[in-house]
């Protein structure tokens, strides 16, 4: 009877060591794949992260990139404009009466500025003349703040005397561009660029 009970017991016992040793191994691969699973999310998070850091790098190169090639067409365009800057700040008269027997009215004084910076000052000189050309009087106006891209008109005086009236620029400042012109400033012989405010340092060879 003893042997009868003997072998079940070693089977129960047998049966659980090995659910225990299952129990045990399963727990362990849980464990297992727990930490490769948080492994594999804190490489993830990583590889984002270090996406992230990386199209922020290329954003700031591109900024500084652009910024640069940006200054380098600021000081480019401003040389430009002073260069050429009789295609680009002119002066007209407009529209006026004549009087039957001569004198001027209703003359404006109109100050283009075609150039991507503001103007700060234009000194323009009027001619008021008789029919035979000869100069009856000469006025001087300057017109103040012309915008970029823009234009400003100021009222002349009216006079008694005149057919027609001629316009001459005096000299024209821009800080903004860096431009200084004057009628009687002789331009240095050799200079690409006499008309600098400020002549910008020598480049390094």
């Amino acid at each position: 009877m003893k042997r009868n009970y003997i072998l079940p017991l070693i089977s129960c016992i047998f049966t659980i060591i090995l659910a225990l040793g299952y129990c045990r191994q399963q727990t362990e691969v849980r464990r297992v794949r727990s930490e490769n699973l948080r492994l594999w999310n804190e490489n993830r998070d990583l590889r984002k992260s270090l996406e992230q850091n990386n199209n922020v790098s290329r954003q700031i190169e591109d900024h500084q990139a652009v910024q640069q090639r940006v200054a380098g067409n600021f000081v480019e365009r401003r040389a430009y404009y002073r260069r050429n800057w009789q295609q680009f700040i002119t002066v007209t008269a407009s529209d006026y009466r004549t009087g039957l027997l001569g004198g001027i009215k209703n003359l404006s004084i109109t100050v283009r500025n075609q150039t991507e910076y503001p103007v700060d000052n234009v000194v323009v000189t009027v001619q008021y003349m008789r029919n035979n050309d000869e100069v009856f009087k000469t006025e001087q106006y300057t017109i103040n703040n012309i915008p970029e891209k823009g234009e400003r008109s100021i009222a002349a005086s009216n006079s008694r005397k005149g057919s027609k009236v001629s316009l001459k620029l005096m000299s024209v400042t821009s800080q903004a561009m860096n431009f200084c012109w004057a009628l009687g400033k002789p331009a240095p012989a050799g200079n690409p660029d006499p008309f600098e405010c400020v002549p910008s340092p020598p480049k390094n060879p």
